[in-house]
This record gives structure tokens, C-alpha cells and sequence, in this order.
């Protein structure tokens, strides 16, 4: 099967509205050039749209017109590489999404360890944000929690109280081994994300993890959270004000 032929089964296949790439088509790098041209061509009888340079998608037609494709779904293509996860959703969009805050931004931040992810998706900014360890798919729900905490202090019109217990919960609920991940990626985070974590740990009897923390930061220091010892018991002992 030449490459035109492939390239129009799998197109073939798509549904209408989905959002795909030269990786999504499994085209290899050598038939990049005669892939460019099968896929101009139906480009031009009007079977896929172009979105932007390497990005396509199949147009689904309403009564209304057509519609395009969904900003999540666009923004999905961003956050993979090769079929491996790169990069995740960080920052006010995130913590809308957790139900930490009700402000909807229209900026989203797409944090990688390797990559500098600028671009506009609709109505949507896209603008880079740093990840401290190197992202996969199985950590990304790890690298989340650990940047509510690095945040912490900023996320909009939060109440601190639901804060500290909504990740309470969440750590508390995972299992042994990702605690024990949390934690050792926290030794990547700046040690006020240490030392938050770490207070946490110890309110929830996690004594050898919250241990392992506390001898990475310098016991001199003191940060600013916004949280009393009423809202976290062990706040005073990690100098948690």
C-alpha cells in the first residue's frame, strides 16, 4: 500500500471533528514529503481541513455550519509527543478544573521539562510553565498537586481551609507508592513546596516521609502560606505562617 492509499484509510477512519497529526497517521519521517501532498490533496477536495501547519482535523457539518474542532481537543495535540506525554495543564486552568477556584482564564499554561510550549488555540493563549521532573503520563496527577502546593498561596479567590484539605484527601488517598513519588519529586520543587508537603505528611502520621523533607530545608526558614495552625496542626513545625 503506497503512502497516498494509507494515508486515506487511515483518514477514512477519523472521526468527524477529531483532531490529528503526522504522528496520530504513524507517518514516518521519510514519507514526510509525499505524506505533505496526500494530504494537501484532500485539503483541496475538501475531505480535512488544515488547522495549522502539521495539524488536521475533519470537518463535521450542523445545521448551524461547521464546527470546529473542540479547544480541548486541539489542546491535547500539545501535551503529546510521539504517542508519550510531555507536557500537562498547569496554573489557574488547572485549579479551575480541580475546583479550587471559579476564575476561567483564558491563558493556559502547559508545563515541560524539555519544551517551551508558546501558541493560541481559538481564544485560548497558550503559554509555557516550568516542570521540575521530567513528565509522563503516570506522574502528571503527582506533578498537579505539587504545583496546587508551589501556588498555593496565589490561586485566585480560594479559601485556604478547603485548600489544605483538599490535599489532605488527595494525598492521603493515594497509594504507598505514590506517596513515596510525591515525595521524592518534591525534593525537585522549591522547599517552600517541601515544606507544606511535608507539614501534611506529618498531619497525616506519614513520619518517614515527612522526615525525609524536612532535612532538606533549612530549619531557619519561615513560609508564607496564609495557613494557621487551626487550618494545618503541624503548620508551626515546618514554620508555616
Amino acid at each position: 500500500m503506497n503512502i497516498t492509499t494509507s494515508i486515506k484509510t487511515k483518514v477514512a477512519r477519523i472521526d468527524t471533528g477529531e483532531v490529528f497529526t503526522y504522528d496520530t497517521l504513524s507517518i514516518p519521517q521519510s514519507e514526510f514529503s509525499a505524506a505533505a501532498k496526500a494530504l494537501s490533496r484532500l485539503v483541496a477536495n475538501g475531505v480535512i481541513k488544515r488547522y495549522k501547519n502539521g495539524m488536521y482535523y475533519k470537518p463535521k457539518q450542523t445545521v448551524f455550519g461547521e464546527l470546529k474542532p473542540r479547544e480541548d481537543v486541539l489542546l491535547k495535540n500539545y501535551l503529546f509527543e510521539n504517542d508519550k506525554q510531555i507536557a500537562y495543564i498547569t496554573g489557574v486552568r488547572l485549579y479551575n478544573q480541580l475546583g479550587l477556584t471559579t476564575q476561567v482564564p483564558n491563558v493556559v499554561r502547559l508545563a515541560s521539562k524539555d519544551k517551551e510550549i508558546k501558541t493560541k488555540i481559538g481564544n485560548l493563549i497558550i503559554k509555557p510553565a516550568k516542570s521540575y521532573v521530567s513528565v509522563t503520563k503516570k506522574n502528571v496527577p503527582l506533578l498537579q498537586l505539587l504545583d496546587v502546593i508551589k501556588d498555593f498561596k496565589n490561586i485566585p479567590d480560594m479559601d485556604k481551609k478547603k485548600g489544605v484539605s483538599f490535599l489532605k484527601e488527595k494525598i492521603e488517598n493515594l497509594s504507598d507508592e505514590d506517596k513515596d513519588k510525591l515525595t521524592g519529586f518534591a525534593k525537585s520543587y522549591p522547599p517552600k513546596v517541601r515544606a507544606l508537603l511535608g507539614a501534611i505528611l506529618e498531619a497525616l502520621l506519614l513520619e518517614d516521609l515527612s522526615e525525609s523533607l524536612k532535612e532538606t530545608i533549612n530549619y531557619l526558614s519561615s513560609y508564607e502560606f496564609g495557613i494557621s495552625e487551626k487550618t494545618l496542626s503541624t503548620a508551626s513545625n515546618w514554620n508555616i505562617t
